[in-house]
């Protein structure tokens, strides 16, 4: 029988006045290890991340978005208009009950509404309250419009990663999950300070820092324009540099992926294909002489070409050669890997249904995340905070929601 510990932030408190990806992501991080997590939407509307897909049916719906479903587990939801006055004073109310107070709106928002850190710290002195924005709270770019894929460009990611002719984006929106992951660290730091030092602090995440401190070729870059002079490595020869495949290659049923590797892999990649010969072939003796790849991969693509990805990925690993199969989604979920390990986690959402998250990405004996319960409905707990938090009415709930409150 699994024992339960008790959670990491299990005693924590977090108002989530956030949206889209990064705040969400990071109060989600949050509340994955305990925290109990109070996401604060407009009434009638929403996080808009609710109105964005993949939809379930492919049927848009402000309960069915697979984007919000995922990035609010384990939180309660409830609706406040902070465009009134009567809003500002509940969500200051329930200022005082929090430890900590996220949100990632443009810089100028918090300050005209009056909830800016300085007045908040009067009403909770042990607040913390993490501000996520595009370029940071100060600076010359502090009102800049951005988006993900302008963040990644100028954050210095692009530069690096693409083409040699031509810079590309990755996939996805790996900008704003970085950010969000960052300051749930930065959060989780000053509330530990918070708890020794008796007061709280406001932490402010630039979304393009996240990236300029990234450990990939990003950081690899700064530093060898640093150390060069000003010259500066970008982009990598798109097939690597060895004769070795580099990338990804079809085969009978979709792709594999390879990485070339270090010249010591050569004699694997021989193994692999079982053509002993190639080591004695003069024509691969130099493996960084790539005049040569053209002749090499007229040996391997028929040779991977009649293979499935699950046998190209065995036939890789057995011999020790980096290749694995470009798995879909699908292909992903039913991963026998994944699912012994438990990693995905089945939840029922009263309108989406039951529903395969991606669970916890790491094992520890005690204090690990946990997926609790589905993402809220839209003011599903207005009566569990309003009246059992701050002492509110069903009667008040019912005049609040007609004033356009809540």
């Amino acid at each position: 029988m699994k024992k339960h510990f008790q959670q990491a932030l299990s005693n924590v408190r977090v108002l989530d006045l956030t949206h889209y990806i990064a705040g969400p992501y990071c109060t989600k991080l949050l509340a994955n290890y305990g925290a109990e997590v109070i996401k604060v939407e407009k009434p009638g509307e929403g996080d808009g991340a609710r109105r964005l897909g993949p939809f379930l049916k492919d049927e848009p719906h402000l309960e069915k978005s697979g984007l919000f479903l995922y990035l609010n587990t384990n939180k309660k939801g409830i609706t406040l208009n902070l465009k009134t006055k009567l809003g500002i004073k509940i969500f200051k109310d329930l200022v005082k009950w929090a430890d900590v107070l996220v949100e990632n709106f443009e810089p100028r928002v918090m300050p005209s509404l009056g909830l800016d850190y300085e007045t908040l710290k009067q009403i909770n002195s042990k607040l913390v309250m993490t501000s996520i924005s595009n370029f940071g709270q100060t600076g010359p770019y502090r009102d800049y419009k951005a988006s993900e894929i302008i963040l990644y460009g100028m954050g210095g990611a692009m530069i690096s990663t693409g083409l040699p002719e031509r810079p590309l984006k990755l996939a996805g929106s790996v900008v704003q999950y970085q950010a969000g992951t960052v300051a749930a660290v930065a959060t989780m730091g000053a509330l530990i300070a918070s708890k020794f030092q008796g007061t709280g602090q406001h932490v402010d995440i630039s979304i393009i820092e996240t990236q300029e401190c990234s450990a990939d070729r990003r950081t690899t870059n700064l530093l060898s324009f640093a150390y060069s002079g000003g010259t500066t490595f970008f982009r990598a020869h798109r097939m690597g540099l060895l004769i070795m495949p580099h990338g990804r290659y079809p085969c009978k049923d979709g792709f594999v992926e390879y990485a070339g590797g270090e010249p010591v892999f050569w004699p694997r990649w021989v193994k692999m294909l079982e053509m002993p010969e190639l080591l004695e072939n003069p024509r691969f003796k130099d493996l960084a002489d790539l005049s040569h790849r053209g002749e090499f991969e007229a040996i391997f693509l028929p040779w991977l070409v009649e293979l499935t990805k699950r046998e190209a990925t065995e036939k890789a690993q057995k011999a020790g050669v980096p290749g694995a199969a470009i798995q879909t989604p699908k292909e992903v979920v039913n991963d026998p890997h994944f699912n012994e390990r438990g990693f995905f986690v089945e939840i029922e959402h009263p309108e989406a249904g039951k529903i395969k998250y991606p669970g916890c990405p790491f094992k520890t004996e005690r204090t690990s995340w946990e997926v609790r319960r589905p993402a809220p409905l839209l003011g599903q707990h207005n009566e569990k905070v309003y009246c059992d938090l701050l002492g509110y009415t069903k009667e008040d709930l019912i005049k609040l929601k007609a004033m356009g409150v809540i």
